[in-house]
């Protein structure tokens, strides 16, 4: 097993300097804008408010708080008229005193009319100017992350053109499994319950848990490690197995701690549950997974050696079933992700290579949840059709698809693909 060492970064430090009196914070983006600025508008209304004159001492910035420009009577009514008519809502404000406008950024309705809404403003006559929240990258290379060159499974499913679309944010995932290296500096931060004991120093111990974490979400462009598929998710990580023995990755459920985990998964609130595990098919775990269904919850899991959804969890129907691409399986209905010498976390801030249907059902997971980002009601059918229909131009092993990230977005979207329309 080849192991890769993480380099200990010391001695940074942030440098002060002077700075500008901070804008108002109408003038600030909530952070889901940031995350997913498809579902914002940007528009401006006309502010024929007249600025004062510079005088002595007079600062330039006529727009940062200090009171010099400032959105006149008619443009706050209209404001307040658009977002009534078109049911938006603002999120910022900003009376721009160069271009004499009042510039306003709306969230727009969630009903996948965005361009019919932008459209409909544009013939407005109150709408002076109208466009999407449009996105810019700085002039740099791909990720600083040392070891995102050896991450196979991450270029051949397009994960980093697809995460110039979103990273998973306001996704809660669950993964049920053993417990996981929850202070490793390439993780963010992890919530995290223990179904099995009360030994934390075993939980952080567990590689499994560690592994299928880090596929996930492992943190991408911080100097270090890897990146993750959904970075941005919520990650929930409740420990209902145990190490087989001292060493290795090999690990064992039941029915009861599944149980629990489950339970609290769906209590959670979470909208994906990872099961990168396999067993007999289970009455009382089989509820419980109708349950986490009809809460709108997406269940993903790991189907067995012989590539058949024979056990749990892929037994049931509604669950996303995963195999590892090279095993060279074909069964209907099943999704397949690279599983062969995939590089993720591992205790003790180290890094390992794994193998098996566990880290592709990661994968699809993390998949899963940057399509969950962006449509907060999209269902366990539709993701896997998307993911199904975008495999075919990446490939693991001969003849064998795995999904394309870029593609599933995209075609979710309406987009032609995941760079400007």
């Amino acid at each position: 097993m080849r192991r890769l060492w993480l380099p200990v970064l010391l001695g940074l430090s942030l440098v002060g300097g002077c700075a500008e009196r901070p804008l108002k914070p109408s003038a600030r983006l909530p952070g889901a804008a940031r995350d997913s600025p498809q579902r914002y508008v940007v528009l401006t209304l006309r502010n024929p408010v007249a600025a004062p004159g510079a005088h002595a001492a007079a600062t330039p910035r006529g727009y940062d708080g200090t009171g010099l420009y400032a959105a006149g009577r008619v443009a706050r009514r209209q404001s307040r008229d658009v977002a009534a008519d078109y049911h938006l809502r603002a999120v910022a404000n900003w009376p721009i005193a160069l271009l004499r406008v009042h510039c306003l950024v709306y969230a727009l309705p969630d009903d996948g009319e965005a361009e019919a809404v932008r459209a409909a403003l544009a013939r407005d006559r109150r709408v002076e100017s109208v466009q999407p929240l449009q996105t810019f990258d700085t002039a740099s290379g791909g990720y600083n992350d040392p070891y995102a060159a050896l991450q196979r499974n991450v270029e051949q499913m397009s994960v980093a053109a697809a995460q110039s679309l979103g990273r998973g944010a306001r996704v809660r995932v669950a993964v049920i499994d053993t417990g996981a290296a929850v202070e490793h500096p390439d993780l963010p931060t992890v919530l995290t319950r223990n179904f099995v004991d009360d030994d934390a120093r075993a939980f952080r111990a567990d590689a499994h848990g560690t592994a299928v974490a880090g596929i996930i979400a492992a943190v991408p462009n911080n100097g270090v490690g890897i990146v993750g598929i959904a970075p941005d998710v919520t990650l929930l990580v409740f420990k209902a197995c145990w190490r087989a023995s001292p060493t290795g990755t090999k690990a064992t459920c039941n029915s009861f701690t599944l149980a629990l985990a489950l339970a609290a998964a769906i209590e959670a609130h979470a909208d994906v549950i990872n099961l990168s595990l396999a067993g007999p098919p289970d009455p009382l775990l089989a509820r419980l997974i109708s349950r986490a269904v009809e809460a709108g919850i997406i269940v993903v899991g790991a189907v067995p050696p012989n590539g058949l959804r024979d056990t749990f969890p892929t037994d049931i129907g509604a669950v996303i079933a995963v195999d590892a691409a090279e095993a060279g399986h074909s069964t209907p209905h099943v999704l397949h992700a690279p599983g062969l010498d995939v590089l993720s976390l591992a205790p003790e801030g180290h890094y390992d290579f794994y193998s098996g249907s566990s880290l592709a059902t990661a994968e699809i997971s993390g998949l899963v949840s940057l399509l969950r980002a962006q449509r907060p009601h999209l269902t366990s059918h539709d993701a896997e059709t998307l993911l199904a229909h975008s495999a075919g131009r990446a490939t693991s092993a001969p003849g064998v698809a795995v999904p394309d990230a870029c593609a599933a977005l995209a075609s979710l979207l309406e987009r032609s693909g995941c760079g400007a329309r």
